[in-house]
């Protein structure tokens, strides 16, 4: 039996990180190699981010950003549960942590991001989800909130990280592979919350197990190949509810980019340790390799640049 065609959008996170990112990312799109962009409002060179993808007609999102650096709601700047007593947010780790105690309040700076995503684009973002997967932790102080968050500003479709395959991926350290299998527990459990705010995600997310160091033409190739069997073999699931005989949607999650040098970039801290190395120049380097934008073309896999044609998905 053949399978059905499928439709891959490469999603650019951390777009205005800094303006070596800025760069690479764009260099990418203009390669052919990444079709869509995720902002985030709070980095350094968000503004030059805005003007590059006007620009150059670049698809973009906004990645909400409630983990690294400063807030840009004026009023939490001075009191909030979402930051540390240095005024930064919590970091990665940091978040789970003040998110388990309890105390977190998130909406108001939710929504400052969409408000300045508006200011600097000229329009709301099509598309939302959380740097560092924030959006689908638990609770009615996470991924609740960011649901309502959606629904009240339209945005209808998001990103929900659950990768197929990854409890195979020998090659991921341990203690990240226990920071992955997190973030995939926390993203089957908000499925039901986003579904019923009427919120909409690719079938098929990929990411994970290619970030990085880990990044190749094969793991990449492997990820889909595998992820669209699976999908395809399975009927219908509570993440995936809609028939498996029409286009397979797939976002390949990427961090492509040139190495921050520091002090320039960052979201109000200076640029972290993942941004200064060479894994970043090696996602670009990978991405743009024309054997891999050839394996698209032998699978059938359609590149898409139009988001609201990329989510079908029945709510």
């Amino acid at each position: 039996m053949q399978r059905p065609g499928s439709s891959l959008i490469v999603t650019g996170d951390d777009f205005g990180y800094c303006p070596r990112r800025n760069q690479g990312i764009v260099d990418c799109f203009l390669a052919g190699a990444v079709s869509n962009v995720s902002l985030l409002v709070n980095g350094s060179a968000a503004a030059d981010a805005a003007k590059l993808a006007r620009r150059y007609n670049i698809p973009i999102g906004l990645h909400a950003n409630l983990s690294e650096g400063s807030p840009v709601c004026e009023v939490l700047k001075t009191n909030s549960s979402l930051l540390n007593e240095d005024g930064f947010f919590h970091g990665k780790m940091g978040f789970r942590t003040a998110l388990s105690k309890g105390l977190l309040n998130m909406s108001e700076e939710l929504k400052a991001q969409v408000e300045l995503f508006h200011e600097l684009t000229g329009h709301l973002p099509p598309h939302m989800d959380g740097h560092q997967h924030v959006h689908v932790l638990p609770g009615k102080e996470v991924r609740n909130v960011f649901a309502e968050v959606l629904e009240e500003y339209g945005i209808k479709y998001t990103r929900v990280p659950i990768e197929p395959g990854l409890h195979n991926c020998d090659w991921i350290t341990p203690s990240l592979m226990d920071f992955y299998l997190g973030v995939e527990e926390d993203s089957l459990n908000t499925v039901d919350v986003f579904t019923s705010h009427g919120i909409r995600w690719p079938d098929i997310y990929i990411g994970l197990s290619t970030m990085g160091k880990n990044m190749s033409v094969s793991t990449i190739w492997s990820a889909i190949d595998a992820a669209i069997v699976e999908f395809t073999s399975k009927g219908p699931s509570p993440v995936h509810p809609t028939p498996q005989s029409r286009t397979v949607t797939i976002e390949l999650m990427v961090h492509p980019g040139y190495p921050s040098i520091p002090p320039i970039g960052g979201c109000g801290e200076g640029p972290d340790d993942f941004s200064q190395s060479w894994e970043r120049l090696h996602e670009l380097q990978t991405l743009i390799k024309p054997e891999l934008q050839s394996h698209y073309k032998t699978r059938n896999i359609q590149l898409l640049f139009d988001v609201s044609s990329f989510f079908p998905r029945a709510t």
